[in-house]
């Protein structure tokens, strides 16, 4: 009897022997279905965003909203990210090869970074809402160029600090070996750049969950999403919502950090320029995933590496042609002279209309805007020396250790990440009972919102530092302040300008909201010209608010042309990384 039974299992065991075993299938599963909700989430986000427009829409404060706002925040966030990424590429490419544009490219990067979300803020709502009328695409999108303003200047910085750093004997190989521009930017130009621009796009965005409350509301154009939760607990006073929102976010840039900034930072490890290799390199349980899973090897080999291929191949064959007919560029240059002189004159007028506005102002008002100027330029550099004080030796020190940085990472993204706006209230509150007022309070804030560029930038330089260099520093016995000065400083040296350039700008920015403050009905304010674009723009005084967001910028980039473009040149000439 026992028999017949064992005959009819013998089946079963070859079926089940001839299925693909659990923990090979594991990885394909779940891309396909992160796949599946991807479609879902964009197929819904389609049709709320192509809906009509809702003006006034009600936040809810309850703890089922909040999932449903993250998700709808992060999309904006992401999205800006994308569009950041390609411009920060672009723009820093063409800053770094082209001399004639990097005279106009740079010192205009400056002025944007430094113009305040706020002052963008109008412009930005009522030219996309009018572009796109009762839809919602057209707030949307605002939102998201707005997000984009807050994370895109620091890429841009690095990565063309980057391209100007590249040493020699990189570029006379990619020479040698006859690399199109599309060979040498794949190979060399864009693997150099890659640590910067991780660490950086991380710092983006957490700086786009800092401005998040300021995007996601103005005026009648409120959007569903963490920054208008938060904005709507801190406007009633609810600690309990500002604290189950800010938890919300934690949560947020913990799944962030594991599912993207890890793998992304492990696999970042192999373009490190060094010939030994780290005992103790990153690691992501994702990446992992990533690497086993047969569909992402059969994309990779069926249309990413062919499309790559082809790529060479036609930028190959335009070097040929346009070796071959060089008279096409009497045609592009005049092209070129005919687009200069449209923006000459474009910006010639908008320069009459300014003044035309600037005369209009009462010298009471050039006068405040002046002292305003001088506090919040007080302000903005005891923040940068007491935010680089602290954030070059700890940014050193998880840079040279990667266990402490597997704990230390999170932890800073979770620490930038988060609105110092919501968490105003209570400094605020503790100031006003130590007998601090807003003036102290304020730069609290600069510093919770700008330290983390340096910070953020120094951890790159510390891991971009080659180990074969760290080594070499411990064979012949160079220790404490030595090693500091041969080793650390010189090869962080290009990163740290590069987080101090945009930490000021960031500064600059953030004085909107650390010296004008709303909380339970009440203003704070002190004096300082964040201060002046804040009530300006409550007021709706735009005359003012021009000439705040103008008299801001030209401070930024005269310090800049002053002081952060001399250091800029000393790291491409005297700190590069080369033989």
């Amino acid at each position: 009897m026992k028999r017949p039974q064992q005959i009819a299992f013998r089946p079963l065991v070859r079926i089940w022997s001839v299925l693909p075993r659990p923990s090979a299938s594991l990885p394909d599963l779940i891309m396909f279905s992160s796949g599946l909700a991807l479609f879902y989430c964009v197929v819904e986000v389609g049709r709320n965003w192509l809906g009509p427009f809702t003006p006034h829409v009600e936040i809810s404060r309850s703890l089922g909203a909040l999932p449903v706002y993250a998700g709808y925040s992060l999309l904006r966030i992401a999205l800006a990210y994308v569009l950041s990424l390609l411009f920060a590429v672009t723009y820093g490419y063409i800053a770094a090869y082209r001399p004639r544009a990097e005279r106009f490219m740079i010192p205009l990067l400056d002025v944007l970074q430094s113009i305040p979300v706020l002052s963008f803020l109008p412009g930005v709502m009522l030219a996309m809402a009018a572009l796109f009328p009762g839809r919602q695409l057209g707030v949307e999108l605002g939102a998201v160029l707005l997000i984009f303003t807050g994370q895109v200047w620091n890429m841009a910085f690095s990565f063309y600090a980057s391209l100007k750093s590249i040493p020699r004997e990189m570029r006379e190989a990619a020479t040698i070996y006859r690399f199109n521009w599309f060979q040498r930017f794949i190979k060399i130009e864009l693997p150099f750049a890659t640590i910067g621009l991780v660490w950086n796009s991380m710092m983006s965005v957490a700086g786009a969950w800092f401005f998040l409350m300021a995007c996601e509301q103005f005026g009648d154009f409120r959007l569903p999403g963490l920054g208008s939760y938060l904005q709507a607990a801190a406007d009633n006073g609810d600690t309990r919502s500002i604290l189950l929102g800010i938890l919300t976010m934690v949560a947020v840039i913990v799944l962030i950090d594991q599912f993207v900034w890890r793998p992304v930072i492990a696999w970042a490890e192999k373009f490190k320029m060094e010939q030994v290799e780290s005992a103790d390199a990153p690691t992501s349980w994702v990446l992992d995933i990533l690497q086993r899973s047969r569909g992402v090897a059969l994309f990779r080999e069926r249309a990413f590496r062919p499309l790559h291929e082809r790529m060479v191949h036609y930028f190959a064959s335009q070097n040929e042609i346009r070796a071959e007919s060089p008279s096409e560029n009497k045609r592009a240059l005049w092209l070129w002279r005919v687009v200069g002189a449209a923006a000459l004159g474009a910006i010639g007028y908008a320069v009459v209309r300014v003044v035309i506005i600037l005369t209009g102002l009462h010298g009471s008002e050039f006068r405040q805007l002046g002292f305003g100027l001088i506090a919040t330029f007080l302000r903005v550099n005891l923040a940068l020396v007491l935010g680089a004080l602290w954030t070059i030796p700890v940014g050193v020190a998880i840079g040279f250790n990667p266990r402490l940085a597997r704990i230390a990472q999170p932890l800073a993204q979770i620490a930038a990440s988060v609105p110092a706006t919501a968490l105003f209230p209570v400094v605020l509150l503790i100031l006003i009972r130590l007998g601090g007022g807003l003036g102290l309070g304020s730069i609290v804030l600069l510093l919770l919102g700008t330290q983390w560029y340096i910070l953020f930038n120094v951890i790159a330089g510390a891991i971009a530092i080659p180990t074969d260099l760290k080594e070499a520093a411990s064979v012949f016995g160079i220790r404490g302040w030595e090693r500091w000065r041969k080793l650390i400083l010189p090869g962080i040296f290009p990163f740290l300008v590069t987080g101090m350039v945009t930490a000021s700008g960031g500064a600059w920015n953030a004085s909107i909201v650390a010296e004008y403050f709303h909380f339970k009905g009440q203003t704070y304010s002190t004096v300082g010209v964040g201060s002046m674009i804040s009530a300006a723009t409550d007021a709706k005084n735009f005359d003012l608010l021009l000439a705040s967001t103008i008299a801001l910028a030209a401070v930024v980039v005269t310090t800049n042309r002053l002081v952060w473009r001399r250091l800029y040149r000393l790291a491409e000439t005297r700190f590069k990384l080369e033989g």
